[in-house]
């Protein structure tokens, strides 16, 4: 009997995944930078940069799922709460909320991927729709460590926003949060290298 292969999930190229993910970002930096220039009070630019964030976030989600027909875990959560807290930020006119996001969305991620390495699950290749093919006991070293820089994260911007400006944190947020996590991805991959399943590994030189 025939056994049909089941097709690897579509994946948008990389430039473009890029942009749908970074791009509400940089509209939050935008918004927050150039809002005086439009008669925004100084105090009330955050605000602005929040309405921009959550339509730009909205927009970015829709064009996620009309061009695969699905949302990945991580932008899918991380859209959800700039939604929630960004509209309790605009609704009860409190920028506590907006700065938190990045301390929950982070905390979330990594107690989740610690808390699964308790049931002996490693939650990674779900939460980052990862295409990596590695061994349990890779899988287990790599959640083990996003865990924990996730969590890093967290905690960092808990310290930034508390004793920093708001506008320090915002370029914070925008240039700071998404390079650490570049240059820690990077740095996993000796471990990605070296706990690769050797049949997968086989197959595509096949």
């Amino acid at each position: 009997m025939k056994v049909e292969s089941i097709p690897p999930r579509r994946q948008l190229p990389p430039l473009l995944k890029l942009a749908l993910e970074m791009g509400p970002l940089v509209v939050f930096f935008l918004g927050n930078a150039y809002a005086e220039r439009f008669g925004v009070p100084a105090e009330s630019k955050l605000f602005v940069a929040t309405g921009v964030f959550i339509v730009a976030t909205v927009i970015a989600l829709s064009a996620h799922f009309a061009l695969l027909r699905r949302l990945p875990i991580m932008p899918l959560v991380s859209g959800a709460v700039v939604l929630v807290f960004g509209g309790l930020t605009l609704a009860l006119q409190d920028k506590t909320f907006i700065m938190m996001k990045p301390t929950i969305v982070n905390s979330l991620f990594g107690l989740v991927l610690l808390g699964g390495l308790l049931f002996n699950k490693s939650l990674l290749s779900v939460l980052l729709d990862s295409m990596f093919a590695l061994t349990e006991e890779g899988w287990r070293k790599l959640t083990f460590r996003w865990g924990l820089f996730f969590l890093a994260l967290a905690a960092l911007n808990e310290v930034v926003w508390r004793t920093q400006t708001e506008d320090f944190w915002v370029n914070f947020k925008v240039f700071g949060i998404m390079p650490l996590t570049i240059v820690f991805a990077l740095a996993q991959t000796p471990l990605l290298l070296r706990h690769e399943r050797k049949d997968e590994a086989a197959a595509r030189v096949n």
